[in-house]
């Protein structure tokens, strides 16, 4: 079987703010901006990997969310609860300092974790929580 993964999703709540974080402060590209009555879904992903990206999306858009689910999801994004990424690079140190300099909300300095890697975490723009671990 030859599966690899191509998108995955995380909610924004400002598609502008959200943009800017992925393409200027990460250094995302931007593979696609599709708008529809009124909402935006932008497709970003690292220069060099057109294979794997991230899905910015409406937190709502799905016409079967219950108004109770909405308000559930809002709270939870709000907490930094609802959506998460893992990244890599090879230089976490460097990568934090440049995160950290830009302004980004940090969570967690680079630690060295019990599971074996060297990670940190910052919060992007909709709370959505990113840990940024050491390629080995």
């Amino acid at each position: 079987m030859d599966i690899t993964i191509h998108a995955s999703f995380l909610p924004h709540t400002d598609p502008e703010v959200s943009l800017a974080f992925y393409r200027d402060t990460l250094g995302f590209e931007v593979r696609g901006d599709v708008g529809y009555e009124g909402m935006r879904w932008i497709t970003v992903g690292p220069v060099g990997q057109p294979d794997t990206s991230i899905v910015l999306e409406p937190p709502v858009a799905d016409p079967g969310v219950t108004d109770e689910e909405r308000r559930t999801i809002v709270e939870m994004m709000a907490k930094g609860t609802y959506g998460f990424v893992n990244l890599a690079t090879p230089d976490v140190d460097g990568t934090f300092e440049r995160l950290e300099a830009s302004g980004a909300e940090v969570v967690q300095e680079p630690t060295d974790q019990p599971y074996g890697v060297r990670d940190c975490a910052f919060r992007d723009p909709a709370g959505n929580l990113l840990r940024i671990q050491e390629r080995r």
